[in-house]
Order: structure tokens, then C-alpha cells, then sequence
């Protein structure tokens, strides 16, 4: 009998710490975002029994029928070299040179029957390898289409018979308080369901390591290994991609966070057709209205996003708009916060029109406003601010190709006299031809990556430039 217990207890410990090692060294965790704790409030009374009786004529069943098939397990490898100069010089040259490879897996989301698949860029970056494991467990190479590292989407295609796949829903119709469904592979077992509701829209997490400005924040549970896994409505349709959690402990604790389904939707496209994503803007500068905001500038509004400056030569300057003018509405969506702007934006295209509604000395206006393409940006890691040349630009600097500096806030760049004027030509021995060249390399970098930056200077000197 003690022989019994012993094999039990040890066959106990030993799967944990398999458990555990998986969790810990292979599994892609979705980003998490620090959060401070907050006192909670005081409790009160309720009656329940409204709520009780909602949740027990809600039924999923069907919901998550429609959708385990069309979520997979994603497994991506990277092979790093390593060299060892030490050992090189007592052994001889290529003694201290070692290859290992590195595991992260994740999620990711069937979209077409010819074997699409939509996850997270951060579950896919770097990866030498990528393999898909359907729910069936029936397991498939996939090959990288193209990755946006801005909106934290990849997309992947595999080769196979047809495949169940999901429809996308309209991201901008979701309404908070809707039950959503958050549905993901993370341990490579068989899909998994967890329920909530969307608890808000137009999450701005910006500065937390995350780039997408409009996420859809849900109470759905989303755990290391859910990262790419779809976001449904009760319908089954796809609504979001989850992308991140607030966590100080790495795991779920009470929000998650999902990249919308229409940004999403307009990234692959744009990658199917184009090879890249098309970036479009309205042309306009400023920021979102609160109550201290609408005091200093001596108006009522405290929603709506405040035009500080129009773009010379862009589409919103040809509509008419204006500085100080508010725009509450865009193709009929409210538009309450910055996150609601650029979320709207990042559905759209170059040429595109969109209708707009904006408040002009408290009156009501509605604009036609074709969309531009970016021509500049702002990279706050670098400390500067970017600008296109054109053919003209290029050929009187006698180059090729290149962004100019506009405005830089970065001391360390300033100390060694970069100035506005210079022209960055290359990044890692990469050409540079657009400023979104720019923001997709350095979004990115991974963390101990070195970025080596070709410069033109004022004299048409190249210097060159090392961050880490």
C-alpha cells in the first residue's frame, strides 16, 4: 500500500512540473498591461435575482458549436545563434558557435475555407517555424503572409482541405454589457470557452508596450496561450482578436483586452492585396475633450475630439474643417475619445471618404472628407518626428530614397548634432523609403535588438547611429 501512494504522489508531482514547465518556458502569453490596485468600493445591496435568471436563459451552446473548430493551436520556433569569442580563441574559429532553438505558441483563428488564419503578430514575431494544430488535433506547417506590428496582427496561411472558418462581425456595433465569448487553444489540448461581457470600447493602452489605440475590453477570461484567439459575439461572428490582459501577476485577473475585428479585418485584406498594410489619415492634430480640457479652451463639450491644427494640403483641410471645430461623429459612429479616432482611421484606407460631424461655435456641420496617405509620424522611442520626401525632395539631396527629420525631442540625438533637416536613409542596413517603414521597424524590435541608423546630414554626409 505505501508502494501505491508513493507511484501516486510522484506521478502527481512529475505531471504538475510538466504542467508547469509548459506553461512557463513554451507558452506565448498574451501583453500584459500593468495596472495599479485600486481600493474597492463600498459594498451594497442588491437584488440579484433579475441577473440570475438572465444568466440562466442565456445559452452558448450553440455559439461555441459554430466556433471551437475554427480556433487553433499556434506553435511558432526560433533558431538563435550564439558565439562564444573565448572559447573560439583557445579551440580555433567556429569551436564557440552554438545553435539552440526557442518555443512560444498561441492562438490563432481559421477566416477562409482555403486555410487563412489570423493570430497576433508578438505570437508569430521572429519565429523560423510556425505550425498550426487544428482542433482535431490534425497538425499543419504554416507559412507567414505578412504581420503588422503596429495593430499586433499576423497572418498566416496553411495548405489543406477545406476548413471550418468564421465570419467576421461589425466591431463598431458592439454594444458594452453584450456577452461575448473568448474562444482559444493554449495548452495544444483541444479549443477552450470562456464567457463575459464587453465591459468597454476604445481602450487606449498606448505607453504600456501595446500600439493599437482602440481595443474592445472585455471580462472574458484570457490566460498565457490565448493570445490570437477570437472574441465572438453570441452570433458566432468574430468581433475582436485578443491581444492583451491587466495583470500584475502575469495571468488573468479581471480584464482582457481585444484588437477590433474591423481593424483587423482591414489589416489582412490590405496584406493579401497589397503586401502591406495602407495607412490612412485625416489630417488633423489635437486630442480628446474632458472636463479640464473644455475649461481651458472656454467650451461646454467635454466629448469629441478637439482639432488644435489641420494638416496644410490634406483632405481634411480641403472639407473645410477648422481648427478649434469638434468632431463628435465619423460615418455615423460616435466619436468621444482619441482612441475612437484612431480606431475609426485604422479601418480606412488612402482615398477613402468618410462623413464627418463636428461642432463648430456650438452649431452642428457634416463634411465629406477623403482620406490621405501618411506622410508624416511621430516615433516617441526615437524622440522624433518624420516626414515623406518626394521625387523632387529625393533628387535635389541627390539620394534615393529617405524620411527627413522634422522635429526631434531626443537629447542624446541632439548632443551628437542631429538636427532637423537629416534624412534617414537605412536601419539595419534596410532601406527606408516611407516613415511607416520607419514605425514597422521599430515596432518590431525585439528587446535586445540593436538598431544601427544610416543618417544623411545637412553637409550630405552619412553618419551613422546605434540604439539599444
Amino acid at each position: 500500500m505505501k508502494k501505491y501512494f508513493s507511484i501516486m504522489l510522484f506521478s502527481a508531482i512529475g505531471g504538475a512540473l510538466t504542467l508547469g514547465s509548459y506553461k512557463l518556458f513554451i507558452e506565448e502569453s498574451p501583453m500584459v498591461v500593468e495596472q495599479q490596485v485600486i481600493e474597492q468600493p463600498q459594498a451594497v445591496q442588491a437584488n440579484y435575482l433579475n441577473t440570475v435568471n438572465s444568466i440562466e436563459n442565456t445559452d452558448f451552446t450553440v455559439t461555441a458549436e459554430k466556433t471551437l473548430n475554427t480556433v487553433v493551436h499556434v506553435k511558432n520556433t526560433s533558431y538563435k545563434t550564439t558565439r562564444d569569442p573565448y572559447r573560439e580563441f583557445f579551440y580555433g574559429q567556429g569551436s564557440g558557435t552554438k545553435q539552440y532553438s526557442q518555443v512560444g505558441t498561441g492562438s490563432g483563428v481559421i477566416i477562409s475555407s482555403d486555410g487563412y488564419i489570423v493570430t497576433n503578430n508578438h505570437v508569430v514575431k521572429g519565429a523560423s517555424e510556425i505550425e498550426v494544430t487544428l482542433n482535431n488535433k490534425k497538425v499543419l506547417k504554416a507559412e507567414l503572409v505578412g504581420a503588422d506590428a503596429t495593430n499586433d496582427i499576423a497572418l498566416l496561411k496553411v495548405k489543406t482541405d477545406e476548413l471550418p472558418y468564421i465570419s467576421f462581425g461589425n466591431s463598431d456595433a458592439v454594444k458594452v454589457g453584450e456577452w461575448v465569448l473568448a474562444v482559444g487553444n493554449p495548452y495544444n489540448l483541444t479549443s477552450t470557452v470562456t464567457a463575459g461581457i464587453i465591459s468597454a470600447k476604445g481602450r487606449d493602452l498606448h505607453g504600456n508596450g501595446n500600439v493599437t489605440d482602440s481595443f474592445i475590453q472585455t471580462d472574458a477570461a484570457v490566460n498565457p496561450g490565448n493570445s490570437g484567439g477570437a472574441l465572438v459575439n453570441t452570433r458566432g461572428e468574430l468581433i475582436g482578436i485578443n491581444t492583451a490582459i491587466t495583470s500584475q501577476t502575469g495571468s488573468f485577473v479581471g480584464y482582457s483586452f481585444a484588437v477590433p475585428s474591423n481593424i483587423a479585418k482591414k489589416v489582412i485584406e490590405d496584406l493579401m492585396e497589397f503586401g502591406n498594410v495602407q495607412k490612412a489619415i485625416l489630417g488633423v492634430r489635437g486630442g480628446e475633450l474632458n472636463s479640464k480640457v473644455a475649461e481651458n479652451l472656454e467650451i461646454e463639450n467635454t466629448e469629441g475630439f478637439y482639432i488644435s491644427e489641420v494638416t496644410e494640403g490634406s483632405g481634411a483641410e480641403k472639407a473645410g474643417l477648422n481648427s478649434n471645430d469638434i468632431i463628435i461623429k465619423m460615418d455615423g459612429v460616435e466619436i468621444s475619445t482619441y482612441a475612437d479616432l484612431t480606431g475609426f482611421i485604422r479601418t480606412k484606407r488612402p482615398g477613402d471618404v468618410v462623413n464627418v460631424t463636428y461642432l463648430r461655435s456650438g452649431e452642428r456641420f457634416t463634411t465629406n472628407v477623403t482620406l490621405s496617405k501618411n506622410e508624416m509620424s511621430k516615433v516617441s522611442s526615437l524622440g522624433l518626428e518624420l516626414k515623406n520626401l518626394n521625387s523632387n525632395e529625393l533628387k535635389k539631396l541627390k539620394i534615393e530614397n529617405g524620411v527627413q527629420v522634422t522635429d526631434l525631442t531626443n537629447q542624446e540625438l541632439l548632443y551628437y548634432g542631429v538636427k532637423k533637416g537629416f534624412v534617414i536613409t537605412a536601419i539595419n542596413n534596410k532601406k527606408v523609403n516611407t516613415v511607416d517603414d520607419v514605425v514597422d521597424m521599430i515596432s518590431n524590435k525585439s528587446k535586445n535588438d540593436v538598431l544601427r541608423i544610416e543618417m544623411l546630414n545637412l553637409d550630405g554626409e552619412i553618419e551613422r547611429y546605434i540604439f539599444r
